[in-house]
């Protein structure tokens, strides 16, 4: 595996989802630096972005010269390992519809419509027609778990987030296709593959390399995840998404090992 290709991970994200891979974890400067140099980032970037995050309050200095994650981090974490529990909170799909109508919202708000596309992005809604989104209704909450789920995320409250259960059958159609351009099943047959692979392979690696590779191919899982639309069937094989699940989840906790043994290195 030629990770050498990967792109570089941005400082900030690197560093934050470390301090948030497992509770209570801290890291010195030295430390930090180390992890930088694993995907060549800089001494002076790893140390403008500890200075910069402990301004912001996601980081906080504690005994000895280490730093550990501040409320605001632990917040942010939080929300990176909220995809461990979603799955447990899917009920079968009845044919209903979550429905998000967008139309109220000001167009000239550059940023806001960042933060919609976002959210709406996050809870796996697709846009059915002119300013309205859509999702299978399969969270055990409906539409309010969505609709908290969206404010959460900082959809304005102008917006309108409902259940529907009566399209015709034209639209009933065209949202049935909404998700397939993301070839979800590819997606998850390829990761368990991938990830199959790294466990058998990283036992056999030098602790910097295992190190690395663990990051790289755990970044690129948990996004797919963040990300999930988290369909019930027939969207998807639910079964084939469940085992892609708990293959990362058992990486997830295999990385969390080999960070800490690299951390805890002289």
């Amino acid at each position: 595996m030629q990770l050498e290709k990967e792109k570089k991970p941005v400082a900030r994200k690197l560093l934050l989802k470390l301090l948030g891979s497992r509770e209570n974890i801290k890291m010195n400067a030295s430390a930090a630096v180390r992890v930088g140099e694993l995907f060549g980032i800089s001494e002076n970037n790893i140390r403008v972005t500890l200075t910069r995050l402990q301004s912001a309050r996601l980081i906080t200095l504690v005994e000895r010269g280490d730093y550990k994650l501040a409320d605001k981090g632990i917040r942010f974490a939080k929300e990176i390992h909220q995809w461990r529990e979603d799955e447990n909170e899917l009920v079968p799909w009845q044919n209903d519809w979550v429905v998000a109508q967008t139309s109220l919202l000001p167009k000239s708000d550059k940023k806001q419509l960042r933060t919609t596309e976002r959210a709406l992005k996050l809870v796996g809604m697709m846009k059915l027609a002119s300013n309205m989104y859509v999702r299978p209704n399969n969270f055990s909450g409906g539409a309010s778990e969505v609709r908290d789920k969206l404010h959460t995320l900082g959809l304005s409250g102008k917006a309108l987030v409902f259940s529907a259960n009566d399209f015709d059958n034209q639209t009933q159609a065209k949202a049935m296709k909404l998700w397939s351009h993301l070839d979800l099943e590819t997606l998850y047959e390829v990761g368990c593959s991938e990830i199959e692979e790294s466990l058998a392979r990283i036992p056999t690696l030098p602790l910097e390399e295992a190190t690395k590779e663990s990051y790289v191919i755990g970044d690129r899982a948990l996004y797919h995840l963040v990300f999930d639309p988290l369909l019930p069937s027939p969207f998807v094989d639910v079964a084939m998404r469940e085992r892609y699940r708990n293959l990362v989840k058992k990486y997830d906790d295999m990385g969390a090992h080999i960070w800490l043994r690299f951390l805890d290195q002289n």
